[in-house]
């Protein structure tokens, strides 16, 4: 399958950002992209970094005029389009949710962030109510997508559970970067940690993983840090855990990946992990803590 991404510097402008990514959707469907994966949030600026109940005005119900927006860039551009909104559920209910375009533009399913973060400069638990729809996998004409979002990527379970429900990639709209007090010893190990258990994951589950992150500089208005330097760095990994493809880390980022479909089932052949698993022996996952 050959697979688009779209690593982008985002405006203040929501018209601009979403004009930027049609443009790129178009340009990577015309060089036969069949499935495009967009970063977490790429409407907009990255609003979490403080806390204002303004910042609800973001929000977008589904459907909407967004959501009819990227589906009528799925259909023109004839691919499948994995987008990621603020939606806005009810007055007082907010998700961050990924929502998938079928080619015809048609709304195959959505998912809502499960896990949610509460760190500074990432204050996702003021905007977002974590997810209810589970960890179920996307039908679309490509495939089962295990559309993950950002946070989620540092657990195992999420993807885990993903794959045992049949999903044959794990997808991850993210936003991710340094904050400016960091050395630079600490940035390299953040962004490594962030690259390997992602990697893990496809090991772990014998499937392919697509992430794709924000990159550029965003300043925190309230003046309160230096802002969030996004690392960029979207990357595709195989079944194996190797790498495809890596973007830079210092500047957008959009172009096509051919992922061999078939090699997960040979991969699993080779490494039956979900054989071997001690189903028997796990009911302990669940708890928060075991200190008996």
């Amino acid at each position: 399958m050959k697979i688009g991404i779209i690593q982008q510097n985002n405006s203040s402008s929501i018209s601009d950002n979403r004009s930027r990514l049609a443009d790129k959707i178009r340009r990577l469907a015309s060089e036969g992209a069949e499935l495009v994966v967009l970063q977490e949030l790429h409407d907009s600026l990255y609003f979490c970094q403080t806390e204002s109940v303004d910042n609800f005005d973001l929000a977008v119900a589904i459907p909407s005029d967004a959501t009819e927006f990227y589906s009528s860039v799925a259909r023109e551009a004839g691919i499948v389009l994995v987008t990621s909104l603020f939606e806005r559920r009810a007055p007082g209910l907010y998700h961050n949710t990924a929502v998938v375009f079928e080619r015809d533009g048609s709304m195959a399913g959505k998912y809502r962030k499960m896990h949610i973060p509460d760190d500074p400069a990432y204050y996702e638990k003021f905007y977002f109510t974590p997810g209810d729809l589970g960890f179920t996998p996307i039908q679309t004409s490509v495939g089962r997508l295990g559309v993950l979002v950002c946070w989620d990527q540092w657990y195992p379970e999420a993807a885990r559970l993903m794959a045992m429900k049949g999903a044959e990639m794990l997808i991850y709209p993210t936003a991710i970067g340094w904050e400016s007090s960091d050395t630079p010893d600490e940035k390299a190990r953040q962004r490594e940690a962030w690259i390997t258990v992602q990697r893990g994951h496809a090991v772990a589950n014998g499937l392919p993983v697509i992430t794709v992150n924000r990159v550029g500089h965003e300043p925190d208005p309230s003046g309160t840090t230096g802002g969030i330097q996004f690392w960029g760095s979207s990357f595709v990994a195989g079944p194996q855990g190797e790498f495809l493809y890596q973007a830079p880390d210092d500047r957008e980022t959009e172009t096509i990946i051919e992922v061999d479909m078939k090699r997960s089932e040979q991969v699993r052949r080779w490494w039956p992990f979900l054989r071997d698993r001690r189903i028997d022996a796990y009911t302990d996952i669940t708890r928060r803590f075991i200190d008996d």
